[in-house]
């Protein structure tokens, strides 16, 4: 077979894509583990964003070229082939249609804007010689052009109309406030440092505090007065373009919407049979308040670090040899405690494709020294094992049989958060949860991603509560106020956690829904096809086959999952 024909799979075309971002985006080089050495940050200006718009649209001419080959071409007679071009012209479409409606123009939020990309970039860098020190030293020095950039997109958002809702402006300030506290977070990093370079890091690192306060001056005294008006509800339309974006699919909002009340009011009667068993006669929220207050607990910031990669490394020897089979770089994972100033949900960061960089999972203490269990170990099972790194992880393990854009890039986020939710029902369904205390901790955790659904979709959109929903009764229409009231109901978590939350779903309209929608379709494909081999199903393989198939959007998970 010629250079060219393989030149032309969709695979090839698909890593090609890879390379030209790594190259073009130095903070995916750097997740990816390439390009050592650079210390460049990405050009978040107009001209950067369209620059890269650009490389998406030339990845897509190359696969409509690899297509029109027609019936017997390598694009449409491979099965892996057409799995991989479905998923890159799915993935690079809704990437334009986001970019083409503005979304990199308003993108304020409190957990994936780019200036917390930038700031959480430096914790994966490499401090162990001193020239991992000079290559920090240099991408602290282009900081400040970096936040240049995004301002100026910001800028032209506003004099196009498209602005960010005042909460999330003075949300991102007021993070951007925790980072400046004391010698500021760029200057405690690099603390560490060697004393060989202590000049260049701590003048870098203060350039860095200056153009990180510049920034927030700018959110407060410029873009927040003209973001005045600007409704936290983004509306229908551009609401299900955000979902095409976090799910890979166009959903039914309406059916998610009467299918999260379901599953509300399911849960709902198996915690209050769960908190009888916490505290006899009380129910899940006074039961939580216990666990809080009396229940077992760890102190102390480390300790907390190494409980979790305890708990980590205890359901790798649990569950490898018997309900998957992992490879030896997969069985590493690292806990890690989140830098300040983060929000406040939990999160895992993928390997790099040679492991050099193992998976990890990262805790927001919150300010926090004291940690009760009793809710970490189902979120725990969510972030790290079984849950996003066995999946993770394996997509790098596999990614020479698939290709490095389905393990990487072509990242659907609601079967990434799917797969994690199911993680977390598969350690209850193989009685991982020992005591009621840590049963209803992940009883929580399952009510928080239904409520997400209902709130998520029911804000956006605008849609009527329910009148025998047991909340009000009223048919009163969702608003900010009503979602965090329901909220506080019905959930365990600290309020200042359910405040960041709220935040992040008016900030990250769609993302929320996924973790629910995703679990849904992992379950379906399971069942389906367990109902297909019958007493021949084997749990274990099915894991492994799935968790090796890579990236997939929800159109195709449930058919791709029923067929293993």
């Amino acid at each position: 077979m010629s250079d060219n024909t393989d030149a032309a799979r969709p695979r090839a075309i698909a890593d090609r894509y890879v390379d030209t971002v790594a190259e073009r985006e130095p903070l995916v080089a750097l997740s990816l583990g390439l390009h050592p050495g650079d210390d460049a940050l990405p050009d978040f200006s107009p001209a950067g964003c369209e620059a890269m718009a650009d490389v998406a649209r030339g990845a897509l001419a190359e696969l409509d070229a690899a297509e029109a080959a027609g019936p017997g071409s390598p694009a449409t007679a491979d099965v892996a082939e057409r799995r991989c071009g479905r998923l890159l012209r799915e993935r690079l479409t809704s990437e334009l249609a986001n970019y083409d409606a503005g979304e990199d123009l308003r993108n304020v939020n409190n957990l994936f804007s780019p200036v917390t990309t930038v700031r959480n970039a430096f914790p994966q860098m490499p401090t162990t010689t001193d020239e991992d020190w000079a290559v920090i030293a240099g991408r602290l020095r282009n900081v400040p052009a970096a936040l240049d950039g995004y301002r100026a997109s910001l800028a032209l958002g506003r004099e196009r109309g498209l602005l960010a809702a005042p909460l999330q402006v003075t949300t991102l300030a007021g993070q951007l406030d925790e980072w400046l506290v004391g010698d500021g977070w760029f200057g405690d990093f690099v603390a560490g440092g060697p004393d060989s370079r202590r000049g260049e890091l701590d003048g870098a690192a203060a350039k860095a505090s200056e153009a990180v306060a510049t920034l927030r001056d700018w959110l407060r005294d410029v873009y927040a007065p003209a973001a005045q008006g600007t409704p936290d509800a983004v509306g229908r339309e551009r609401y299900a373009l955000r979902v095409r974006h976090w799910a890979g699919s166009s959903l039914d909002l309406d059916e998610a919407y009467a299918w999260a009340w379901e599953e509300f009011h399911r849960i709902d009667a198996a915690m209050r049979a769960e908190a009888g068993k916490v505290l006899p006669g009380a129910g899940p929220l006074e039961a939580m308040a216990h666990l809080e207050a009396a229940g077992p607990a760890i102190d102390g910031v480390e300790g907390v670090r190494a409980w979790l990669q305890n708990l980590m490394e205890e359901a790798i020897d649990a569950l490898d040899g018997t309900h998957f089979d992992l490879a030896e770089p997969v069985r590493r994972v690292e806990a890690m405690i989140a830098p300040a100033g983060s929000a406040a949900a939990p999160y895992y960061t993928q390997p790099t494709l040679d492991f050099s960089r193992p998976g990890r999972t990262w805790l927001p203490t919150l300010g926090r020294d004291r940690f009760p269990t009793y809710d970490l170990v189902s979120t725990w099972y969510h972030e790290g094992v079984p849950g996003h790194h066995l999946q993770l992880a394996q997509w790098v393990h596999v990614s020479d049989r698939l290709s490095r854009y389905q393990a990487t890039l072509g990242r659907v986020s609601a079967n990434l958060e799917g797969w994690a939710l199911y993680a977390e029902r598969l350690m209850d369904e193989l009685g991982f949860f020992t005591t009621p205390g840590t049963r209803l901790g992940h009883l929580d955790a399952q009510m928080m991603r239904a409520v997400r659904v209902i709130v998520d979709i029911g804000m956006h959109l605008e849609l009527p509560i329910p009148r025998d929903s047991g909340f009000r009764d009223s048919g009163e229409r969702w608003t900010p106020a009503l979602a965090r009231e329901f909220f506080g109901l019905n959930s365990g978590r600290p309020a200042a956690f359910l405040d960041s939350e709220l935040v992040r779903y008016l900030g990250i309209p769609g993302q929320a829904i996924g973790y629910k929608l995703g679990e849904r379709a992992w379950l379906a494909g399971r069942e389906a096809a367990r109902k297909r081999h019958g007493a021949a199903f084997d749990a274990k393989a099915w894991h492994m086959a799935a968790l090796s198939q890579g990236s997939l959007g929800l159109d195709d998970l449930v058919a791709e999952l029923s067929a293993l």
